[in-house]
């Protein structure tokens, strides 16, 4: 009896939440910066803003005590209610925004349809509009993303970087990039300008993936932002070297975007809790650790109107940042 007591007094202690201090993280990081040096004449050869409408996140497993309790962990996220108008409407919006900042910042930017009607893109596709990728995300974490271009760009290009693909299906994207990434070279070293190459993506659920959580599982928030590390800013000199700005900390927005509901069925729930209890027993008696995991299922509806203006925003701030950037290496 007194074993059981001992058991459920560790069990109740480690239930408790715990506190981990969060690492401060620079917001960007900047590779080949003296390539942006004195260039001021520059064209936006791509401005690609992807959405996630689904993430799988897992924690890391552990074993011992601490896996009884945490294991691996997992959340599945879903995105509902944002249409293809209303992923148009932000890609142009931010389009507009980024090219207005980007005058504003005191560079000339030269018409979109002298690169492409430039004989260096002769022989460069487009991708498909939409483009689906399956992104990888963190530590064995996965998620489907949806690509837009503006309106404003006849095609949708990407370079080596864009994008973190998983599976067989990135493989012919990532040929393609290869390919738009020699034509954009070649006209910036034909014609003296610069060309610029953006890629956003808008996670809906600013959820804190794996390292950035407790005993309790992964905390999923409704927030939108601009992902860090999926999105970047390339600048093609005429030289033909490059000055690329990654993102590196979520530029974030909160608001009534979107409505968060836990999807996760009654017995789904049961089972699991049971499993956990029983397991984190066994290893306070010496019985070793037994490595279940609770799964959750979160549904996110979209809210007209006000998930397009969170969207445009986390891209207005993330645009000021990357250009903020970017003209001081200039």
């Amino acid at each position: 009896m007194k074993k059981l007591l001992s058991a459920a007094a560790v069990l109740a202690l480690l239930a408790q939440p715990i506190h981990v201090a969060a690492k401060q993280v620079e917001p960007v990081k900047i590779s080949g910066p003296a390539n942006a040096k004195g260039v001021t004449n520059v064209t936006v050869g791509a401005f690609n803003v992807g959405f996630i409408f689904e993430s799988i996140d897992r924690t890391a497993a552990s074993g011992g005590l601490m896996g009884a309790f945490g294991g691996t962990t997992k959340a599945k996220s879903e995105l509902v209610g944002v249409t293809p108008e209303m992923m148009q409407a932000i890609t142009d919006a931010a389009y507009a925004d980024f090219v207005a900042q980007l005058a504003a910042g005191g560079y000339t930017v030269q018409p979109a349809a002298d690169l492409f009607g430039h004989t260096a893109l002769a022989k460069t596709k487009s991708q498909e509009v939409p483009l689906d990728i399956n992104i990888a995300l963190e530590k064995g974490s996965k998620g489907k993303a949806t690509y837009f271009k503006p309106s404003a760009l006849p095609s949708l290009l990407m370079i080596p970087g864009d994008f973190m693909g998983s599976g067989m299906s990135s493989m012919g994207i990532n040929m393609s990039a290869g390919q738009a990434n020699m034509a954009l070279n070649n006209y910036a070293r034909e014609t003296g300008v610069g060309v610029i190459d953006v890629v956003y993506l808008i996670d809906f659920s600013q959820q804190k993936r794996p390292g950035a959580f407790s005993f309790g599982g992964l905390q999923v928030n409704s927030a939108l932002s601009v992902s860090a590390d999926y999105s970047r800013m390339t600048l093609i000199a005429p030289s033909g070297k490059q000055s690329v700005i990654t993102v590196k900390a979520p530029v974030a927005v909160e608001g009534e975007f979107v409505e968060k509901s836990d999807a996760s069925s009654g017995t789904d729930k049961a089972l699991q809790s049971g499993a956990n209890v029983a397991g984190g027993v066994a290893a306070v008696m010496g019985f070793g650790g037994l490595r279940f995991g609770k799964t959750r299922k979160f549904a996110f509806t979209a809210k007209p109107g006000n998930y397009e203006e969170g969207a445009a925003k986390a891209a207005n701030l993330a645009s000021a940042m990357l250009l903020g950037r970017l003209g001081a290496l200039r």
